[in-house]
């Protein structure tokens, strides 16, 4: 491969790397949206390194959640109090009851999973569709219903142990494409009484280890017989993921303090509409 060619690989790991670092943590579908850019963007690499990239540049996205949020995952330090500490264990364990679910259901059923929405670019493309839609009308219904209600968890101490579990099902919806996961739990944390920002901050903390542990498992399922650009295609697009979801995850949790998500339903909506059309006019169906 020429030097420019390697180039223009770089380049379109980190257009998706920027991609992943929006999308991610916007209720609006990261799976979604690398599935639709990777039809004009498509790495020029095999069909399973592809699957390979589009789940390990959420690395780079989950980092920034580390980053960020350090002082509230993390139980020791100087500053910190016997009390915080505790605080801090008892929210890792509320994150490991929410993970319950994703264990039990969507774990054993991974390779059917994908082999039902992700191997058919055709069945794909008009569920990523669907999803978007469908879930946009939901984020629009249901802040129409809570408006003017009074959330019953307004900090995330305050989230007990059955509101977290309730958040973790609603998490196993995610693995039909174009639903999003932060959508999802948001939207499920919604539901069941949270505030817009505990829902925020419990959808970026509980993305810790199930996305690490997803990117873990497609790692060991490769191997690690990579080629030196297969290295520095995932370095490049997890690297740009890391430094774009920084600045998405503070604009969100600013965002969320005075405005609803309404708008993200109707973003999906639009979205859903445009993806349909284009498949449908490609497929010819």
């Amino acid at each position: 491969m020429t030097g420019a060619k390697v180039l223009w690989e770089l380049i379109k790991a980190a257009l998706l790397g920027i991609v992943e670092g929006i999308t991610e943590w916007l209720p609006i579908s990261s799976t979604g949206h690398l599935i639709l850019v990777d039809e004009f963007l498509r790495l020029e690499a095999s069909a399973e390194f592809r699957d390979l990239f589009l789940v390990v540049v959420q690395l780079g996205a989950i980092l920034s959640v580390v980053v960020l949020f350090w002082n509230k995952i993390w139980p020791l330090g100087a500053k910190k109090t016997r009390q915080d500490t505790v605080g801090t264990l008892t929210l890792w364990l509320k994150i490991a009851v929410a993970c319950v679910p994703t264990v039990l259901i969507a774990l054993p059923f991974e390779d059917d999973i994908e082999r039902l929405f992700y191997r058919n670019p055709i069945s794909s493309s008009v569920t990523v569709a669907a999803a978007l839609i469908v879930y946009g009308v939901l984020f629009i219904v249901v802040e129409n219903i809570n408006r003017g209600k009074t959330p019953r968890i307004n900090s995330l101490p305050a989230l007990d142990y059955k509101t977290a579990l309730a958040v973790g099902l609603f998490q196993v919806l995610a693995v039909v494409p174009g639903t999003s996961r932060s959508g999802a739990t948001i939207l499920g944390a919604i539901l069941v009484g949270t505030s817009r920002t505990v829902a925020a901050e419990f959808t970026f903390l509980l993305a810790i280890p199930v996305m690490f542990g997803a990117s873990l498992l497609k790692l060991v399922k490769f191997g690690l017989h990579f080629t030196g650009l297969e290295i520095a295609v995932l370095l490049t697009g997890t690297a740009v993921a890391f430094i774009v979801s920084l600045l998405v995850i503070r604009f969100l949790m600013n965002f969320v303090r005075r405005h609803d998500f309404k708008v993200f339903g109707w973003y999906r909506i639009g979205l859903g509409v445009v993806v349909l059309a284009y498949f449908l006019l490609r497929y010819g169906l």
